[in-house]
């Protein structure tokens, strides 16, 4: 089975300074794959690197076994409607409604009709549980219902694989848990393969299939696997301290 998403010797950074050198992982269909780590290890820079939105220092980002990163013109438009992208503030258009903003990339992409493309949207924001606001401004609707309204967006051309940057981020607990729910039943009813960085413990342990944990002075991957397996690793200390919220010390 081809990987949804496979980097090959990836190198990610900016001009000489280098985040993440010769990183290599794949992802498979279907999986919730959670990408990690502290700060300033690259994280965010490598997710803006798989879907094309930065030209990596080196290395292959194969989507669905094709390079997007030497991919250019009409090749990489395809490669393009091939996946969705949910920023970390959703990035909603704020003079759009949900249904306008969901519809948007219909209209760039497709040939459908006004009401084909008002039917597709409403169901996209049906699946996030948000019909009922279809004509909402964003600025009408909660952080949490904003996230998902990306979400729903970013599923407009019925891609395979979304990429969602930190989606916890700035919601409470039970709002952050609802959209780790929605993201649970998008994968497992859809068969939609998730990228997702994130640091919030819970909902890791909540939805990750797969992770890969990345460390700045390692300049990559320093651990990889079940988020609650590698919890109970004392075999490697920066891992452990992470999945553990214990200081340095103790993790030693």
């Amino acid at each position: 089975m081809t990987a949804a998403i496979e980097t090959q010797h990836l190198k990610v950074g900016y001009g000489d300074r280098v985040l993440i050198d010769d990183l290599n992982f794949s992802v498979q269909p279907g999986e919730i794959f959670v990408i990690l780590g502290g700060s300033g290890c690259g994280k965010s820079s490598l997710l803006k690197n798989l879907f094309g939105l930065y030209q990596p220092l080196g290395g292959k980002v194969l989507i669905e076994g094709v390079d997007i990163t030497n991919a250019v013109g009409e090749e990489r438009q395809q490669i393009m409607t091939r996946f969705g992208v949910m920023y970390q503030q959703g990035a909603l258009f704020g003079s759009m409604t949900l249904l306008e903003n969901v519809r948007l990339f219909m209209e760039e992409y497709t040939h459908l009709s006004p009401s084909e493309m008002n039917l597709l949207a409403r169901c996209k924001l049906d699946l996030v549980g948000l019909l009922p606001f279809a004509n909402f401004m964003p600025s009408e609707i909660s952080g949490g219902m904003q996230k998902r309204a990306a979400i729903a967006r970013a599923m407009a051309l019925d891609p395979k694989i979304l990429f969602l940057d930190e989606p916890s981020a700035g919601l409470d607990p039970v709002t952050s848990a609802d959209l780790d729910s929605t993201i649970i039943e998008l994968s497992r009813n859809l068969g939609i393969t998730f990228i997702v960085v994130s640091h919030e413990l819970a909902s890791i342990y909540a939805i990750a299939d797969r992770v890969i944990m990345l460390d700045k002075d390692a300049k990559g991957i320093i651990a990889e696997g079940d988020p609650r397996q590698l919890r109970e690793q004392k075999d490697n200390p920066k891992a452990y301290q992470f999945f553990n919220r214990v200081m340095s010390k103790d993790a030693a």
